[in-house]
This record gives structure tokens, sequence and C-alpha cells, in this order.
């Protein structure tokens, strides 16, 4: 089975998008990744991935034990389902400035692991100055932060762990690419829906 966790972007989407975040152009708009000055591997767009459930997590960051960490293999894309996109509108002020966040820590120990992407369900791992110097922190050891997924709660309810089909556009000297992002659920490959 394949769901999609790439988020749909209407017109008013990204009207509200624009109005509320200034990088919310064409290579910040919906489902992408920060290049950070890199290039995006080729053998990037298919990983073996798991989702972890983050979103009993209030009020505080992400940490290393929310996580099993024992789960996380080399190359993996690794996904955190927090809910906020489900509960604050994408494009809303607070979907920009109020999400959830990994700790500093956590995102250390996710890149010690070799991974390759980290995938969340809101506009990023870190909020506000701290955004962009946590994507380079990642970038710059050749992992990549795709934000603004949806649809992790049903990937959660299939053994956390799935096939993540990632494909970003070709665009050359920008500083965000928009990306499609499938899951492929390891218990039904072969059926499309």
């Amino acid at each position: 089975m394949l769901v999609d966790i790439t988020l749909k972007i209407t017109p008013k989407m990204v009207t509200d998008a624009q109005g509320n975040e200034k990088k919310a152009l064409v290579g910040h708009l919906g489902t992408h990744f920060d290049v950070m000055n890199k290039e995006f591997p080729l053998e990037y767009t298919r990983r073996n991935a798991i989702v972890f459930d983050v979103s009993k997590v209030q009020d505080r960051d992400i940490e290393i034990w929310d996580i099993d960490m024992t789960k996380i293999e080399k190359d993996m894309f690794v996904a955190f389902y927090t809910g906020f996109i489900e509960k604050e509108a994408y494009g809303s002020k607070e979907y920009f400035s109020g999400h959830p966040q990994l700790s500093q820590k956590l995102i250390e120990e996710l890149v010690k692991k070799d991974i390759s992407i980290i995938g969340i369900d809101c506009s990023g791992i870190r909020r506000g100055k701290e955004h962009v110097p946590a994507d380079q922190f990642c970038a710059d050891r050749g992992v990549f932060v795709i934000e603004n997924l949806c649809n992790l709660k049903e990937l959660c309810g299939h053994g956390n762990s799935f096939i993540a089909n990632t494909y970003p556009m070709n665009y050359a000297e920008m500083s965000g690419l928009p990306c499609r992002v499938v899951a492929e659920l390891a218990e039904s490959t072969g059926s499309q829906t």
C-alpha cells in the first residue's frame, strides 16, 4: 500500500503561508527540505524508514527518551509524528512559530546514527532563529530535513516502519526544494491506493 505523506497545497494555503512566513515561496512551500547549499543525493530517494509517535509530548522539546533510538539504523529516513499539522492550519502564524521541536541533543544523536533524512509534520525541527542553524548542522553532516509532512498518523498504525520514496524537484540555486514523499508499507507491497 502506498500512502502520500506530502502536504497538498491549495491557493488559500499559499496566500496564508506567504502572509505569515517570509520564506514561504516556491522552494519553501508545503512539503520541502531546506537544501542548505547541498545537493540531494539520488540514493536518498528510497530509504528504509521509521515513524515515531511523539504526539503526546507537550510544552517541551522532544527528547531522546521519547523515542526508541535502538530502532534507528544507518541511512534511514526518520519521521516524527507530532500531530501538529492536524491541529494547526498550515500557513497560519501559529503553524510557523508555535510548532513542536526536537531537542538539540536529539538532533545530534540522530546525526551520529548516520541517517539520511529527518521528516517532521510541522514547519521545522527547531523554531525561530534556531531553525536555519539546525538544518545547516544536519546538512553539513549529510542529513536532510523534510518539513510539513502529513498523514504520518496512518503510518503509526502499521508497525511504524515503511519505505520512504522522496523525490525533490530538480531546481538549482534555491535554498528550498519542494518534494513528493510517498510511504510504501511493506505488508502490502504491490497494491497502489
